[in-house]
């Protein structure tokens, strides 16, 4: 999302003690995560508003010699024009000789204008289009000004307010703040920061609502609302001047198309709310009947859909459809169907503001492939309280070439007041802070909440944009975000300190020990394929399914955690590695160890190891089982290996005949071997490849740590010297330096060609 500082700043005052950075850094610390800040303050630099003077055309061409008035007292400048809209009298845009074409600024070789000559006559500088001025993609014609608007000679960057810098923001820092994602909501959120009021301008018109289309909504937990106006065209539509509606959604990201989408799309980034135009006329013939009737419903299998984008697209049961009586003419939320499309025939428009489920459009989203500005919002879970609000302003934006008709807003369940209910107590207790009632009365108020109680208690009401407040907690993160949490003195936690967590303590000891005895640690993910399950022998049924994961390939919860590391024994045999061993350390769930007492998957921490050899034709099965007995003696452990019974082999990976099961204290604590044919040839390995697993929270059941250092231990400790001296006159220097310790020799080694050597000596003291 692009936010432009300039209009952000006809919503909310900025302090002239606040610069553009300290701006940027407090939304960046309080609000959302800036990704970058583009600077457009040059862009536009040389580029002015002239009068068309004279026109003459040029024989046999398709150009036309323009003198145009560039302003002040100057003398009339020639251009030579080959858009066909150029005509006397009319505001256009010149580029002077010297600058450079707004929409080739980034690109490697800027173009810069100049003066030359077109059949015959000199040209100095270029008249515009939208696109050469990096507001559209229409190459039609040379943009068109509004005389109201600006007069010969002044500054494009002034007259439009182009002198700007361009927040791009990152998204998903603003999941849940669906308010964020129109101006007026950003705004609000900086006035907050700041510690202003914000003044709620909020949209309003003076249409009446009546009962004029017919709207059924099949299940309100798709659509909480939808409202609709009815426009008819009376007159003629205004002249498609250059606007600063133009330069807003151009800013934006987004491509100016027509007065009535471009009015739609203004609305969303000024609301957040986004709205579609369906042409009437259109929609009224798909549905067969008199007048339109609008049905909002879930899509039925083999229902397919034409896109504004040409594409058809086959809806899936999860996809919200808007019809025309029965049948689908656009994608809920997402995007409008070619069947209804506005054109430059469109006579009657029907108006769309609505608010769809988010967990229904996210599935639409992934399925499809749809990415657009409306649906980003949508996802984001956009209340209700606005559609109705936002439709009669676009209405009323669109009054100069339509009339309001018929306005309908179906909204079956309204929305109820959250209200929290807090002390001041249990915000500063939790914050660190002393803040006094009315300043945290004040920060809440400044964006929109409603704050009502006596003495330290509180009663907040959430503005209706704010759907993500339900608890406590909500309250206390709101006060402590928008007045800084880096302004929260720091103070050292009253209570003790924790004691140490056995389990990583363990597993400091078991890496510490696998990496002495050369093995490798990985770490890989705990979602895997089924495809994956299978080639290792496992039973995906015994595995949770993720609902919405993100990748086929990572839709089960792993049983254990070989598999992942046969499949990463695979990649290390093809590299040119002759043998080596590797380990992963993590959580495995299977169905069958059921639920806890909070209805959570039982999970387990496990060990797991591979062993592999590229030549080696021996059995692998006692070099895993070495390092399994090696390990677990360091552990002191005293553990039992018994082979595997046949009947308890199933669906494990080991061969088993050579395997075993290892037990600790009579409870039953992995499994060590080689494994099967068919899972080797799955995986496409050596013959020599062999591991275990081990039940971590067994283990730790019995498993004796390395003890600390405590005082009066002797330390032991190695020092690397690097110098030019003899070994005797180091050794002498260490042992006045550290008298009474015990000072060994180790390692010596001088490179070839320099004159130092590292010296290291073991001490103990």
């Amino acid at each position: 999302m692009k936010i432009s500082l300039n209009w952000l700043k006809k919503y909310v005052e900025i302090p002239e003690t606040v610069s553009n950075e300290e701006l940027v850094r407090l939304i960046g610390a309080r609000l959302v995560e800036v990704e970058g800040v583009i600077d457009e303050s040059k862009k536009y630099d040389n580029i002015y508003v002239v009068r068309v003077e004279t026109c003459e055309k040029i024989p046999n061409t398709h150009l036309t010699l323009c003198q145009i008035n560039i302003g002040g007292d100057s003398e009339l400048v020639q251009v030579v024009c080959g858009a066909p809209n150029v005509r006397a009298g009319m505001l256009a845009v010149w580029i002077a000789p010297g600058a450079i074409v707004p929409a080739s600024v980034h690109e490697d070789a800027p173009f810069v204008i100049g003066k030359r000559k077109m059949q015959g006559y000199e040209s100095c500088g270029m008249l515009a289009g939208a696109d050469e001025l990096d507001f559209g993609e229409d190459h039609s014609g040379i943009v068109e000004i509004e005389p109201e608007t600006a007069q010969p000679g002044d500054k494009l960057v002034d007259v439009f307010g182009l002198d700007d810098l361009i927040l791009d923001i990152e998204n998903k820092s603003l999941t849940h703040r669906p308010d964020c994602f129109g101006i007026i909501g950003f705004a609000r959120e900086v006035a907050g920061i700041l510690g202003e009021e914000f003044e709620e301008n909020e949209i309003r018109s003076n249409l009446n609502v009546h009962n004029g289309i017919k709207i059924a909504i099949e299940d309100e937990k798709i659509c909480s609302r939808y409202s609709a106006i009815v426009l008819e065209k009376h007159g003629e539509m205004r002249q498609k001047y250059l606007t600063w509606i133009d330069t807003v959604l151009s800013k934006s990201g987004m491509k100016p198309i027509s007065p009535i989408v471009d009015a739609t799309n203004y609305l969303m980034l000024l609301t957040g709310q986004p709205l579609h135009a369906f042409d009437y006329d259109k929609f009224v013939a798909v549905g067969g009947g008199g007048e339109p009737e609008i049905r909002v419903r879930l899509a039925r299998k083999g229902e397919k859909l034409e896109l504004l984008d040409d594409t058809e697209v086959a809806l899936n049961e999860n996809d919200i459809v808007i019809c025309s009586g029965d049948t689908p003419v656009a994608l809920a939320g997402a995007m409008g169907g070619k069947s209804t499309m506005i054109d430059e025939n469109t006579k009657n428009v029907i108006l769309e503001s609505a608010t769809f489920s988010l967990y229904n459009l996210r599935k639409t989203q992934m399925a499809h492939g749809i990415f657009s500005e409306a649906i980003t919002r949508f996802t984001k879970g956009q209340p209700p309280y606005q559609t109705l609000i936002v439709a009669e302003k676009c209405a009323e934006m669109l009054t100069d070439g339509f009339e309001v008709a018929a306005v309908g807003d179906e909204y079956p369940k309204p929305t109820k007041d959250i209200v929290v209910k807090i002390t001041t107590d249990e915000i500063n207790e939790l914050l660190g802070t002393d803040y006094d009632k009315k300043l945290i009365v004040d920060t809440l108020e400044n964006v929109g909440f409603v704050v009502k109680g006596r003495r330290e208690e509180l009663e907040v009401c959430a503005p209706a944009w704010r759907t993500d407040i339900h608890i406590k907690e909500d309250i206390i993160e709101e006060v402590g975000r928008l007045l800084g949490y880096d302004n929260i003195e720091p103070t050292l936690p009253l209570h003790g300190t924790a004691g140490k967590n056995e389990m990583w303590e363990l597993k400091r000891q078991i890496r510490n020990t696998l990496a002495r005895f050369g093995a490798n640690e990985v770490l890989t993910y705990s979602f895997v394929s089924e495809r994956l399950l299978k080639k290792a022998g496992q039973d995906p049924k015994n595995s949770y399914k993720i609902v919405n994961s993100i990748s086929p390939e990572l839709q089960h919860v792993r049983q254990s955690l070989i598999p992942s590391l046969l499949e990463k024994t695979y990649l290390n045999e093809k590299l040119p590695v002759e043998k080596f061993a590797i380990f992963e350390l993590n959580k495995v769930y299977r169905k069958t160890w059921g639920m806890d007492a909070e209805g959570v998957p039982v999970e387990r921490m496990q060990l797991g190891l591979v062993v592999a050899e590229r030549k080696n034709k021996e059995t692998a099965f006692y070099k895993a089982k070495l390092y399994a007995a090696r390990l677990l003696e360091s552990l002191n452990i005293k553990a039992e290996f018994t082979p595997i019974k046949q009947e308890t082999a199933e669906g494990r990976p080991f061969e088993a005949k050579r395997a075993a099961e290892i037990w600790v204290n009579g409870e039953y604590a992995g499994v060590v071997g080689e494994f099967k044919n068919s899972v080797k040839h799955e995986f496409k390995l050596a013959d020599y490849v062999a591991g275990f697993e081990l039940d971590l929270g067994l283990i730790m059941q019995y498993s004796v740590h390395s003890p600390e250092i405590r005082l009066g231990d002797k330390k032991k400790e190695d020092i690397t010297i690097t110098t030019d001296r003899t070994y005797a006159e180091v050794l002498r220097e260490l042992q006045d330096k550290y008298p009474g310790a015990a000072i060994a020799p180790g390692v010596i080694y001088q490179a070839p060609g320099q004159q130092t050597k590292n010296m290291t000596f073991h001490l103990e003291r």
